[in-house]
């Protein structure tokens, strides 16, 4: 009985298949037959074997410092020599972030008259909280 299920259902399945292209014919589109050739996944010429590629690449890395709540009012009163107290300790370390995820700790230091982060602590694989970052 099942075998005569799927005989129905390779019938059912031919005549949509002959209905679709007798449309395709009639508004003018041509159906054409095409052969893909086979492809073995484990040959290739090497190309896109390497991570050389990855390891030449940037990833903009992002430093938090700490974060401040004010209300709008307060806001548009900024202007330049305005001061936002933020949250953190000045003794507290940083928190260096790969998009949203905090991957490592260091303190700002300065270098050659700019800014820099000496890192602390690389964070191993603790569960990732996206809602670290403050």
């Amino acid at each position: 009985m099942a075998e005569s299920a799927v005989a129905t259902e390779e019938k059912t399945d031919q005549q949509q298949d002959t209905q679709a292209l007798d449309n395709q014919e009639s508004s003018g589109a041509q159906a054409q037959s095409v052969e893909f050739p086979e492809v073995d996944e484990t040959s290739g010429d090497g190309k896109g074997t390497s991570i050389d590629i990855l390891l030449d690449m940037e990833v903009p890395v992002t430093v938090a410092i700490g974060q401040t709540q004010i209300p709008i009012q307060r806001l548009l009163q900024l202007s330049p020599g305005s001061v936002l107290k933020l949250n953190k300790p000045i003794d507290m370390p940083a928190e260096l972030y790969l998009k949203e995820t905090k991957f490592a700790t260091g303190r700002i230091v300065v270098l050659d008259d700019k800014f820099a982060v000496r890192i602390q602590e690389i964070l191993n694989d603790r569960p990732s909280n996206k809602s670290d970052k403050k």
